[in-house]
């Protein structure tokens, strides 16, 4: 009796596998969408993108004089508003969740962009210097050059945001941009680091920080009313 031949184990080589047929042309172009909803959102937040590593390289320049006061001011202000303005549809605020995880996602650092979108502010009017370059009609003035009409809008700026207060206007898109108006017409008439200026900016921080509808707490409008009615004394006390 013949004894059958042994099996040998199985070993799969190259030509064991069934042939296979490329169904993708590498040379067509790959889409990030499909439709015209996922391309706005790539294209908002593409924009996004873009401004904060435009606004960085912004404040570079503004550090190193490389830009006047006026320039520097209207294009900051313009990227800030552009920001606010895409992140104001939900469906690309839900995508961006918040500035941190979107610089996390897309490994981008930007501190200066970052900081500058943080205070939402150009650096010329949130910590203006008299001396950082060459005045221009819209840097803000010294106190020997300020208007009557200055002093006055600064002055009834300071009064409607404490008025909001007191009716109890406490959401952010009630005062944030009361407190903006402040602290722009305020620089328009003086640089000086007045007592409790500080404040003006700090709640302009954490006012940029909460959702538009969100609102402030009976403690915290109580604290803004009693730091604003500070710096609001401590304005005046310049005028002197």
């Amino acid at each position: 009796m013949t004894t059958p031949p042994r099996q040998l184990p199985y070993a799969p080589t190259p030509y064991s596998y069934l042939p296979f047929t490329a169904t993708i042309n590498l040379d067509e172009e790959v889409k990030l969408s499909t439709t015209a909803a996922e391309r706005d959102l790539y294209d908002s937040l593409a924009e996004i993108y873009s401004i904060i590593i435009t606004l960085d390289g912004l404040e570079k320049a503004y550090i190193r004089d490389s830009i006047p006061e006026n320039e520097y001011t209207e294009l900051c202000g313009r990227l800030l508003n552009q920001y606010k303005s895409i992140l104001k549809d939900e469906t690309v605020s839900r995508e961006f969740v918040d500035l941190d995880s979107f610089k996390s996602k897309w490994d981008i650092e930007c501190p200066r962009a970052t900081e500058r979108l943080r205070v939402n502010l150009p650096a010329t009017i949130a910590e203006p210097s008299a001396t950082h370059s060459a005045p221009s009609n819209n840097t803000p003035q010294s106190r020997s050059s300020a208007t009557g009409s200055q002093i006055l809008l600064a002055t009834e700026n300071f009064i409607t945001f404490l008025d909001a207060l007191k009716l109890q206007m406490f959401s952010k898109d009630s005062l944030h941009p009361l407190l903006s108006e402040v602290i722009q017409s305020v620089n328009q008439v003086t640089t000086t680091d007045f007592e409790n200026r500080g404040k003006i900016i700090s709640w302009l921080i954490r006012l940029n920080g909460m959702k538009a509808t969100e609102e402030l707490g009976e403690e915290e409008a109580r604290q803004l009313s009693f730091d604003m009615e500070g710096a609001y004394a401590g304005f005046k006390a310049t005028l002197n």
